[in-house]
């Protein structure tokens, strides 16, 4: 009877939340019939005490897995010394992110956001003041997903997600990804960037080829454009490396990251290769909250984890084993048409019109994944996962399709 009892109000509990929105907040997701409620690892709870496997925590962003130790850690110390420092003083914490940000990329300086989109739009804004007045418009690939504000959906090169929002800045050409030949056409007296991800994630984990990258590069130093690396999805350890240029021996002039780096904490960050790190100078691009003392101490946090739980050679090894499961389900179900891999960012391309369906079925038996592009299930694990739960994940994959 108690048992009974309790899930009865665990549901009013949910229809009262769900009334809340209905009343208050702006309708602009679409929902799943979940209210999540607690989180670790690779773990969450919804609202009436059910457990989920979460292989898609948050679109990347808790990439170490949810409430990492390090991460709590650092947030719980810093929340009893200061919240918010302007970004007209110093705060300690700051400049100690940066520090560990560039020991890990490459030599340059960082800027602080809140968002992805917010260190696009900032990249953004610095190429069009390196070029202006006559070099403005930037490059950038069809299928790429860089934002939603205006100036970053304008960079998108998917048409679904502007519609209604014209006109949109100009300024912006989409090429093929993966076409050079393509881009080579594209490049004109105006251009003054390439803005690519080596990874398409919403638009279906599509991964860049390396001779692709590689002229690319020597592309924008013959012509002097600078070259826009979004990292937002694939940074932090998320491909294997700790960011995903790195399997493509190249450096780019900009990096933007956000998603994974604040380990739950809303960050962005750009980082400019120190050529290029006077262009943007003191009231020409600011942000309110961009990389407060909490947030950098999260972010801290993360790199902490990554480092001390030695999170790349995992992702590394549960690569290889995931890969290895999914093409022996491959072989059972003909339905799985391509299996996309690299590190942790996977995308199975379904056989079907609507793969939202099998989304669904992995949800109601215990597992969060994502469908994007109609027809392709995106998976992203965190960091931290291991052999059982991937078993556990493509077991219920299996039992779904």
């Amino acid at each position: 009877m108690k048992s009974q009892k309790s899930k009865v109000k665990s549901q009013n509990h949910k229809l009262k939340v769900k009334n809340l929105y209905d009343k208050y907040v702006l309708n602009t997701y679409t929902k799943t019939d979940l209210c999540l409620v607690k989180g670790k690892d690779e773990y969450v709870w919804d609202i009436e005490g059910r457990k989920y496997l979460d292989f898609f925590p948050g679109w990347a962003v808790s990439g170490i897995g949810h409430c990492n130790k390090y991460v709590i850690k650092n947030i719980r110390k810093q929340l009893n010394k200061i919240i918010h420092v302007s970004n007209n003083y110093y705060n300690e914490l700051q400049g100690e992110l940066s520090e560990v940000i560039i020991k890990n990329s490459f030599e340059g300086k960082v800027f602080y956001a809140n968002s992805g989109s917010e260190a696009n739009e900032g990249a953004i804004k610095l190429a069009r003041k390196f070029g202006s007045p006559d070099r403005f418009e930037v490059i950038t690939m069809e299928k790429s997903f860089h934002g939603r504000t205006l100036a970053t959906l304008a960079a998108t090169g998917q048409d679904k997600v502007k519609k209604g929002f014209e006109p949109l800045p100009s300024g912006f050409l989409h090429v093929p990804f993966n076409d050079i030949n393509a881009l080579k056409n594209a490049i004109n007296p105006k251009t003054i960037a390439v803005m690519i991800e080596l990874v398409q994630g919403e638009g279906g984990i599509n991964i860049a080829d390396k001779e692709y990258i590689a002229e690319i590069r020597k592309i924008c130093d013959e012509k002097n454009l600078l070259l826009i690396i979004d990292e937002v999805q694939t940074g932090i350890g998320r491909t294997g490396k700790m960011f995903a240029y790195e399997h493509y021996g190249i450096e780019p002039d900009i990096m933007t990251l956000a998603k994974s780096l604040g380990g739950g904490m809303p960050i962005g960050a750009m980082v400019v290769k120190e050529k290029f790190s006077g262009v943007l100078t003191p009231g020409s691009h600011a942000s309110t909250f961009g990389g407060g003392p909490l947030v950098s101490a999260a972010a801290l946090g993360v790199f902490e984890a990554i480092k001390k739980d030695r999170l790349l050679n995992n992702v590394n090894k549960m690569s290889k084993y995931f890969e290895n499961q999914l093409n022996k389900l491959k072989k059972k179900k003909q339905i799985i048409k391509k299996i996309n891999i690299l590190g942790l960012m996977i995308g199975l391309e379904i056989d079907m019109d609507d793969a939202d369906v099998i989304y669904k079925k992995c949800l109601s038996k215990g597992l969060l994944i994502n469908c994007t592009q109609n027809n392709i299930l995106r998976i992203m694990p965190p960091l931290s996962v291991d052999k059982k739960e991937i078993s556990d994940a493509v077991e219920i994959l299996e039992a779904s399709l």
